[in-house]
């Protein structure tokens, strides 16, 4: 049965002409996202959306349609690096503030175009030797993911850095960890059976290769010095600045897995109440998803190593962000947060420009630096905006981010959590009255104690553990509001409520006995 939601109150309209010179084959390009053809027309909009988002951090820009044209080469589709090529927006008159916000708030969309996109990351590892796979070897699985199941071939120069294939992509990180970003979804059966056809078309070339994937949090037996770099001009931008501002951030380039889902909202008091809830909640998933318990064949004291690892990244763009709760958040509060987050890089004449350190503003009014006199467009925005790493992160929908990586089943499962408690308005309202007195300093505790303690951690007059039982309940109800027979897919996180042991505490269990103090068994019980 349907809930009867109350609706929200609609986004903002306003309009105004456009004020950047397009592409004649903009149009064309913009395809199902929130830039509608009216602002290819000379009208820029602040509405809601009636189409869907692009999932995956490098890839927006690209779904915007503010990417690059491509030519064909070998009966496959070969598509420019992202982000992509500058000269498909050129800007005629200085981006505002207020551009930045309708940019955001261009991603409301009625209830009924929300969909769900879920993004996951594995470990690639020769099986004969269980050292991470090479550059060489991922170029091998890419190419030939590209030519037995028709994907279009994303490159960096000379160098395949990805595929595409619709409204799906996947892509690299730093170390080689193998993402799918999943195309935006109606259902939690459609996500779970994208996951599967991808994971049977990477394990069928894999195999041949003398490759296996590990869903695993943390990589649980090489260093830093053993893991391989891609050759991705920003991660080399990213892997100077890292030790500057943090002792973990390379830690968190080259050795790091996670899932998240990613879901829409239908105004900017839904994204406000959605972000709150997210946020207070996020340390409830990282509890129930903890699965990073070794570092380099040990126990490493935490169960999410992972999470850990975030916090020593680069306070200036991860956290907790408790400005969210303020009586005044929204797009613009956002807005002025992100302006204040030190830029990476620009990316002009297909190369990355080292921006590290220096600021959005100055770079709104001509006094970026690195190229003085220029103005940013849309595509420098969208891009500043993924490299921004809070629990919770707002871009044209809200990502959830704060759970490892994992095995298949709890694959299906991370985004069957946050639906349930998001996209049904009874759930998302208890939640909000749930944690509606939980304080700031609260709020932190719990971040900063979940890696370690997990669900055992104390929380007011009892443990996290049975906040974390109301909350699967909460998603379970959510669920089966929605009417698509979805609740199966949260028997893994029930599980683990029910016992109160994590996926991490059954690692460690096996480590200290059956495994007999040996992590290697880890990537046959993990393997995809």
């Amino acid at each position: 049965m349907s809930v009867v939601s109350r609706t929200p109150p609609p986004c903002r309209i306003r309009a105004e002409k456009f004020r950047y010179g397009v592409g004649p084959n903009l149009a064309e390009r913009v395809g199902f996202d929130a830039v509608s053809r009216s602002s290819v027309f000379g009208v820029k909009e602040r509405v809601v959306g009636s189409s869907s988002l692009s999932w995956g951090a490098e890839n927006g820009a690209r779904a915007l349609g503010f990417g690059a044209s491509g030519c064909k080469r070998l009966g496959h589709f070969i598509v420019a690096a992202s982000p992509p090529t500058e000269d498909a927006i050129i800007a005629t008159e200085p981006l505002t503030i207020e551009d930045l916000v309708d940019y955001l708030a261009s991603g409301c969309k009625p209830r009924e175009a929300w969909r769900i996109g879920t993004e996951h990351e594995k470990f690639g590892f020769e099986i004969d030797t269980l050292r991470p796979m090479k550059y060489g070897q991922i170029a091998d699985l890419l190419n030939s993911l590209a030519e037995r199941f028709d994907w279009d071939k994303i490159m960096e120069g000379d160098n395949i850095i990805g595929l595409q294939q619709g409204k799906q992509s996947i892509s690299l990180e730093p170390g080689g960890q193998f993402e799918l970003s999943g195309a935006p979804l109606e259902t939690l059966h459609q996500t779970c059976a994208e996951v599967n056809s991808h994971l049977y078309q990477v394990k069928a070339v894999a195999e041949e290769l003398g490759i296996g994937f590990l869903g695993i949090g943390f990589q649980p037996k090489w260093g830093l010095k053993d893991i391989p770099i891609m050759p991705k001009g920003r991660y080399e931008i990213m892997r100077n600045y890292m030790p500057k501002v943090g002792s973990l951030g390379l830690d968190m380039m080259f050795r790091t897995c996670t899932v998240q889902v990613n879901l829409d909202f239908s105004s900017e008091s839904d994204m406000i109440r959605k972000f709150r809830a997210g946020l207070a909640l996020q340390p409830i998933a990282t509890a129930l998803f903890a699965n990073s318990p070794f570092t380099e064949g040990k126990p490493n004291g935490y169960l999410s190593m992972r999470s850990h690892i975030w916090k020593d990244t680069d306070k200036n763009r991860t956290g907790m962000l408790p400005f969210v709760f303020d009586d005044s958040f929204g797009f613009e509060q956002y807005v002025d947060y992100a302006l204040d987050v030190p830029m990476y890089f620009i990316y002009r004449k297909k190369k990355y420009i080292d921006c590290t350190g220096m600021s959005f503003r100055d770079f709104l009014v001509g006094k970026l630096p690195s190229i003085p006199g220029e103005l940013p467009t849309l595509n420098d925005w969208e891009n500043h905006l993924t490299t921004i790493f809070p629990e919770v992160r707002l871009k044209r929908y809200l990502e959830m981010r704060g759970a490892d990586g994992g095995p298949w089943r709890r694959l299906c499962a991370l985004p069957a959590f946050w639906v349930g408690l998001l996209y049904d308005d009874v759930a998302l309202q208890n939640v909000l009255d749930m944690t509606s007195d939980w304080t700031e300093e609260e709020r932190e505790m719990l971040r900063n104690k979940v890696p370690i303690t997990g669900l055992k951690t104390p929380f007011r007059d009892g443990l996290l553990r049975h906040v974390a039982e109301d909350v699967v309940n909460l998603a379970k109800c959510g669920l089966e509001r929605r009417g698509y027979k979805e609740t199966g897919f949260l028997r893994e996180v029930a599980e683990v409520v029910r016992t109160g042991v994590t996926p991490a505490e059954k690692l460690l269990d096996l480590y200290h006995g059956k495994w007999v103090g040996n992590v290697d068994p880890v990537y046959e019980e993990l393997l995809y």
